[in-house]
């Protein structure tokens, strides 16, 4: 098996270190990088400083490096002069890159006499590297190659440096078109197996005690598993590098997913990008069904999930935000008196609130949510976090009350999965 290829990831920028831009490019690029056999074994988040980024390529060991910011017109972008520092070059006007930028500006309506030398400066690039055309903006991308030793030798025999605008679509497209399958084909990196298997219903620590035996078993198989929690929801990542037989990793990972299926079905509702909504959506399809929603919690936010597939208007009639007793009344026909009874966070009334949604909006199927998000209406009885939840279908109305930890958006965020974890369930018992 060919040996390890490595990544290392350096974002430059203040707006990072400072929380106004969230770094998302880094985990969209390992993830990337992942998916053709490299492995991420390092991300590095720096200001636009010549020093720190000096310090952060030289002390890079992995095989490919890849920079990103500082690529921008103006003064306290400079990147280009510490990697001209880093190879011993200088900065020459690149004569098809100017040509592409004036045409850029051209096509936006802009006169050749208002183009700014800052902008035509964008053409200037290190003597030497490869130039990765932009086709999303006027800041080319740039590619280095080093012999290992001259960074005092690792085992490595060359490291290539890819530096690409900050601006997520402009490096996307770059990487995708055109540096991820360059450096498939430079490194032969082995072929790693992934699959991802999606589950909700149990904490992270709680999902690890109940399959233990079982993950003990994956070191045999050579599988490594990694756990991705996030609010209602546990990914678990299954990953093998291939032999000479990619089939072979492959039907290892398949084995184990399938006996992982017999331990916990009731908590796997699908697998790689599937979200639970898409799951839901599926199901309701394929049944030619449709589904409303009452929500008063939630304040909408399950119809913002389920409204946010592509096709959703094939099973999803509508819904009611039922904040107020009084729309819950006037809207859902619930009894003032059972109001007063029980309170709006009740089993009765959000049985009633799914039921009389359903009977409204003449659906297949109803979810209704009633609770306390917090951070304050809470009481001894009824603590924040306390959700009722409430599915009604042609079988009957069934509910729940759960308790849900933390901020007000996360006990939204797993209500909403609860819920429609709930009808999940309800939909394949129908089956």
């Amino acid at each position: 098996m060919a040996h390890e290829i490595t990544a290392e990831i350096i974002s430059i920028g203040d707006e990072l270190l400072i929380g106004q831009t969230v770094n998302t490019n880094a985990g969209w690029m390992g993830g990337q990088l992942a998916l053709i056999g490299i492995r991420v074994t390092r991300v590095v988040t720096i200001s636009d400083h010549r020093q720190d980024i000096l310090d952060a390529m030289s002390a890079a060991v992995a095989d490919v490096v890849l920079i990103t910011g500082g690529l921008g017109p103006t003064k306290d972008d400079i990147t280009k002069e510490a990697l001209c520092d880093f190879f011993g070059t200088q900065l020459v006007r690149d004569k098809e890159v100017e040509a592409r930028v004036v045409d850029m500006y051209r096509r936006m309506g802009r006169d050749p006499e208002d183009i700014l030398e800052m902008n035509i400066a964008q053409a200037d690039l290190p003597e030497g590297c490869t130039v990765i055309p932009n086709e999303r903006g006027t800041a080319s991308g740039m590619w280095f190659e080093r012999p290992a030793s001259s960074q005092g030798g690792d085992g490595v025999e060359s490291r290539v440096f890819v530096s690409m605008p900050g601006v997520p679509y402009e490096m996307k497209a770059m990487m995708t078109g055109g540096i991820l399958p360059t450096l498939k084909e430079r490194f032969r990196p082995p072929t790693i197996v992934h699959r991802t298997v999606l589950t909700t219903g149990l904490g992270e620590s709680l999902l690890a005690k109940r399959i233990e035996a079982w993950e003990d078993s994956l070191a045999a198989a050579r599988i490594k598993l990694a756990y991705l929690p996030s609010p209602g929801i546990v990914k678990l990542r299954l990953s093998t590098y291939a032999d000479v037989d990619a089939s072979a990793a492959h039907q290892r990972v398949d084995r184990k997913i399938a006996e992982l299926h017999g331990i916990i079905p009731d908590l796997i509702f699908g697998e790689g990008e599937e979200n639970l909504q898409q799951v839901v959506g599926g199901l309701l399809k394929q049944r030619g069904q449709t589904l409303s929603l009452a929500e008063s919690c939630t304040g909408g936010y399950v119809s913002h999930l389920i409204t946010s597939i592509p096709g959703s208007s094939a099973y999803y009639t509508g819904g009611v935000v039922s904040y107020a007793n009084a729309v819950k009344m006037e809207e859902l026909g619930i009894p003032s008196d059972m109001l007063e009874l029980n309170g709006a966070v009740s089993q009765p009334v959000v049985e009633q609130m799914a039921s009389g949604v359903r009977t409204a909006l003449r659906t297949d199927w109803s979810v209704a949510y009633s609770g306390v998000a917090g951070p304050d209406g809470g009481t001894p009885e009824k603590p924040v976090g306390t959700v009722w939840i409430a599915v009604a279908g042609p079988d009957g109305v069934r509910s729940k009350r759960v308790h849900l930890p933390g901020t007000r958006d996360l006990v939204i965020e797993r209500s909403a999965l609860a819920g429609l974890n709930m009808l999940r369930k309800r939909l394949l018992e129908v089956a």
